[in-house]
């Protein structure tokens, strides 16, 4: 089914950082783009911006994260911090022979862009970050307990710490249901299930489909983990404690490449985290050469407003590439 949605597209698996990684590749003369996909998706999230980058002649190369799609899943939640994540798309970038790119992510794949910008900038060009800004790292208290301590212990994130505690909610429904109540989410609130349910429960799948995505694109995703399970995208909730250890080397460092940062005015962590976050100035302060762009839109906004996105992203690349 993939094939009839993009022409022209080359899959791999790469061996990178010791495991192998799924990549989907559409060559164009012009500088490399590495795009990275959130959760619960995979490389297919970004259909509509791999055909729009390629007809504008750029290098584009969408992988399936580890722990996703036709990339391995290693078993431990400990080896889904960011260190993995970064080391993986390293050695995607060696592999290819690029020493430097613009790195696009939405959601989990913003984090992975904003660590990969952190720890190497020399192989980065520029960063697009959808949804998920780059927050300072707190000293005093790590991020489960930041979450649970802010919004209590029914937050989607808190649910999703405790090994297979979300696959069994998940294993109640479909794999297709389980992608409609993600990616067809329209709440803007964050996601906090009411007492004694869990957060699958709380979500609702909509009687229609929006007009953004289609049923057999909803269904590539389903079948993609089906065949996979979603332990390996839970994986990466699981290691963001071990991820803020091990950054305490970094504690106060700032991302120092050309940055755009593109979110839905209705994403569910708009008002309660990016809005603040902007609007106090504390990202410009982290990430000094920032642009930010607020769209009419939720949290998949790549989807819902493909032609924006993809505008803003080429934008991005001919204005740093021309500098």
């Amino acid at each position: 089914m993939e094939s009839t949605k993009i022409s022209d597209v080359d899959h791999h698996r790469i061996k990178s950082n010791g495991i192998w990684i799924h990549v989907a590749e559409k060559k164009g003369q012009g500088p490399f783009v590495l795009l990275l996909h959130g959760f619960p998706e995979t490389w297919f999230s970004w259909h509509h911006q791999i055909d729009h980058l390629a007809s504008h002649g750029y290098h584009v190369v969408a992988p399936d994260l580890r722990g996703y799609g036709d990339s391995d899943s290693p078993p431990p939640p400990t080896s889904y911090t960011m260190f993995h994540i970064v080391a993986d798309l390293i050695g995607l970038l060696d592999h290819f022979n690029q020493q430097q790119v613009f790195v696009v992510g939405h959601d989990w794949g913003a984090t992975a862009a904003w660590h990969l910008s952190l720890f190497r900038p020399d192989r980065v060009k520029g960063i697009v970050a959808l949804c998920v800004p780059f927050f300072p790292r707190d000293p005093h208290i790590n991020p489960t307990l930041f979450f649970n301590q802010s919004f209590g212990d029914q937050l989607y994130i808190s649910q999703f710490q405790e090994a297979g505690r979300a696959e069994r909610g998940f294993a109640k429904y479909d794999h297709l249901s389980v992608i409609k109540k993600f990616l067809l989410i329209n709440r803007t609130d964050v996601m906090i299930a009411p007492p004694g349910m869990e957060i699958i429960d709380d979500l609702e799948i909509p009687s229609e489909l929006p007009p953004w995505i289609t049923e057999e694109e909803l269904q590539i995703y389903a079948d993609k983990f089906q065949e996979s399970g979603f332990t390996g995208g839970l994986n990466y909730y699981r290691a963001m404690d071990l991820t803020w250890e091990l950054l305490a080397p970094w504690q106060g460092s700032k991302i120092t490449v050309p940055a755009k940062f593109i979110i839905g005015d209705k994403d569910i962590g708009y008002e309660s985290f990016s809005k603040p976050y902007i609007e106090s100035n504390v990202m410009k302060t982290l990430v000094p050469d920032i642009e930010v762009v607020i769209l009419d839109g939720h949290h998949f906004i790549q989807h819902e407003k493909p032609q924006e996105v993809s505008d803003e992203i080429t934008s991005f690349i001919h204005k740093v590439a021309s500098r």
